[in-house]
């Protein structure tokens, strides 16, 4: 722009000296006029060549100015961008100044803190040393406590044994005795003698010769006679069990009902109908004393009512699947409940609030405890396996495994030996003190009717009665293993539960049929 400014300034001055030589010339028309005007012709021209390419010269100049006003704009647009993006990352870059700042505070509070856990966790791994050390004397008090009371158990049941075969011992040889001198005094009388192979006491007393009805029958008979045949529910009948204490029995069905039946004679009658459940009801079971009734029902609830008035005292809910068994802890203040939904559970009966949990991992299918004080769990579940428990402890203390899922259990007298149907159609009695399998009791064509058959001891336990698929009853003698009885009453519907007397050798039986029936020995 400076040079075109110059340019100009020389173009004006050229021009004003052409018009003054051209008045020059005007005025002076001669050779050295003429000369001169020439020279100023062609330096006129170059000139103008001069300023011709001059004003090429602008004109390629201003498209430049144009374009690089153009490029200007842009570079100032891309400034502005970049003003603009510099302006955002000074405040990201506060922003994450700040943010390390906090993160560094946070760092040096989470340092604090993590020195304050692991000044915990130190005290806490020597609080769990020493609880696992009073934990591991603990049980090895209390395996030591359990070998003492199985100690004594045996002992008690050994003593018990040896007072039975004294008693019995001298009540034979005193009846003996009697029937001597009895026959003794006939043969004076009579004068004709008894020889002494005419006293035989090795099962009972029989004398050759005398009418004498006096016999000492055996410890226990099988229940061979039907005592009682009667409609007991409106649809199946699931369970059923005898009370401890007089000849009453309780039956529960689908219909959602429990019954109390009076079985002194032939012709039952119904005392009472408990009511309360929403579903079929699964378990039934007496307290020792024979005054609280325990229902457990597909409902997921446990019921309590009393045997005298008849009213539901108690009702237990927690568990979220059907309750398959359910047995007195501590009686009368605590229940032990087993349920589909892997569960056990223990409950205050006196608030009716559940006051712990033992998470088993399998569906329970029955439960029993072990002593009157139910100190010790055992329970039977769908993996197989029978799980030992102690009640103040969360783990089972061990477990049996079998060869099929166990539908239920049942425990003699003396807690010596339990009982339990499994779903191969076998039966395995098991000694507690041994912790092995004694017998496995099974017919060829004996089969269990469901997954929650139950089977039972007598009140001596030398039987066991279980019902079949088929409607029999099947009973076999524990001291040989042979098979003895087959009741047949339920055919063709199949058996689901057995209940002995607990004073005699009488059964009770259920199943689909709706029917309850009565068994009792002949003598």
């Amino acid at each position: 722009m400076d040079n075109v400014a110059q340019l100009k300034a020389d173009k004006l001055r050229i021009s004003v000296e052409n018009e003054q030589l051209r008045s020059a010339v005007a005025n002076n028309t001669g050779p050295a006029g003429n000369l001169a005007f020439l020279t100023l012709e062609k330096k006129l021209l170059s000139q103008q060549e001069e300023l011709t390419e001059l004003h090429k010269r602008k004109g390629e100049n201003s498209q430049r100015i144009v374009d690089l006003n153009i490029r200007i704009e842009e570079l100032n647009a891309q400034m502005n961008d970049k003003d603009r993006q510099l302006a955002q990352e000074k405040r990201s870059n506060a922003s994450f100044r700040a943010e390390i700042k906090m993160y560094v505070s946070s760092m040096d509070e989470l340092k604090r803190l993590n020195t304050t856990l692991k000044d915990e966790h130190t005290a806490l791994q020597l609080a769990f040393s020493s609880l696992e050390e009073k934990l591991r004397s603990v049980q090895e008090e209390n395996y030591n406590l359990l070998e003492r009371l199985k100690d004594y158990k045996s002992r008690d049941a050994d003593k018990l044994n040896e007072e039975n075969e004294s008693f019995l011992r001298k009540r034979s040889d005193k009846v003996r005795r009697e029937l001597e001198d009895a026959v003794r005094e006939t043969s004076r009388n009579s004068s004709s003698p008894i020889s002494s192979e005419a006293i035989d006491c090795t099962n009972g007393i029989d004398i050759s010769g005398i009418d004498c009805d006096l016999h000492i029958p055996p410890m226990s008979m099988n229940p061979t006679n039907m005592y009682a045949k009667f409609e007991a529910h409106e649809g199946e009948v699931s369970a059923v069990r005898w009370c401890p204490t007089e000849k009453i029995i309780a039956t529960g069905g689908a219909d959602r009902k429990l019954k109390l039946w009076d079985v002194r004679k032939r012709s039952p009658e119904q005392l009472a109908v408990l009511t309360g459940c929403s579903q079929g009801i699964n378990s039934i079971d007496f307290d020792s004393t024979g005054t609280y009734v325990i229902g457990t029902s597909n409902d997921k609830g446990v019921r309590v009512w009393t045997v005298a008035d008849h009213r539901l005292r108690h009702t237990l809910t927690g568990h979220i699947e059907k309750v398959m068994a359910a047995k007195y802890l501590h009686e009368p203040y605590k229940i032990i409940s087993g349920s589909h939904d892997r569960t056990l559970k223990v409950w205050d009966v006196r608030s009716s609030a559940c006051i712990e949990t033992k998470f088993v991992g399998s569906s329970c299918f029955d439960l029993v405890t072990t002593d009157s004080i139910g100190a010790s769990i055992i329970s039977a579940h769908f993996d197989k396996k029978i799980r030992f428990w102690d009640i103040r402890m969360e783990k089972p203390i061990n477990d049996l495994l079998l060869p099929n899922k166990i539908t239920s259990l049942d425990l003699s007298k003396d807690c010596n030996f339990l009982l339990c149907s499994v779903r191969d159609d076998t039966i395995k009695l098991l000694d507690l003190r041994m912790n092995n399998i004694l017998r496995t009791f099974s017919h060829e064509n004996f089969k269990l009717s469901c997954d929650s058959a139950r089977v039972g001891f007598n009140f001596d336990a030398t039987r066991i009665a279980s019902g079949s698929a088929d409607g029999s009853i099947y009973i076999w003698n524990t001291l040989n293993g042979r098979h003895e009885e087959l009741l047949k009453g339920h055919s063709p519907s199949a058996v689901n539960a057995v209940s002995w007397s607990p004073t005699q050798s009488s059964l009770a039986s259920v199943g689909k049929g709706r029917r309850c029936i009565v068994w009792t020995a002949e003598l």
